[in-house]
């Protein structure tokens, strides 16, 4: 698998101290709640999956709950590194590009809007 992304942007969207907090906290809630109610929950419309990479620093498990598309593949997930449009690069795409390990159970045109890097668009597929 070769992943690659461009450079932090200079600009983006950004989250209140606060509310950064709040997401950070509850993060694992949606672990949670994805893993009791699976299918069942839709981020704009779009199902959900759970994406399990490695920390790219600690190599620890790090999990996510992301929107996802498919691309007619079985077996095949295309996930959006938006990170709400932010200037940043989301911390899974980072742990992705540098461990290139990932486990996954299985609405961002703005965001290209607010931020002036290249969000990356990722396939998923099962080996």
């Amino acid at each position: 698998m070769s992943v690659t992304v461009g450079p932090k942007g200079k600009r983006g969207a950004e989250f209140p101290p606060v509310a950064r907090s709040l997401i950070r906290a509850l993060a694992p809630v949606n672990v949670w709640m994805f893993r009791r109610f699976g299918r069942r929950m839709r981020v704009q419309g779009r199902p959900l999956l759970l994406l399990t990479t490695r920390g790219a620093k600690t190599g620890l498990p790090r999990r996510t709950t992301l929107g996802w598309f498919t691309d007619d593949r079985p077996g095949s997930w295309i996930v959006v590194g938006s990170n709400g449009g932010a200037a940043a690069h989301p911390a899974w795409v980072i742990n992705l590009v540098r461990q290139k390990i990932v486990e996954l159970a299985p609405r961002y045109g703005k965001y290209t809007e607010q931020t002036d890097r290249v969000i990356p668009v990722i396939r998923l597929v099962r080996t």
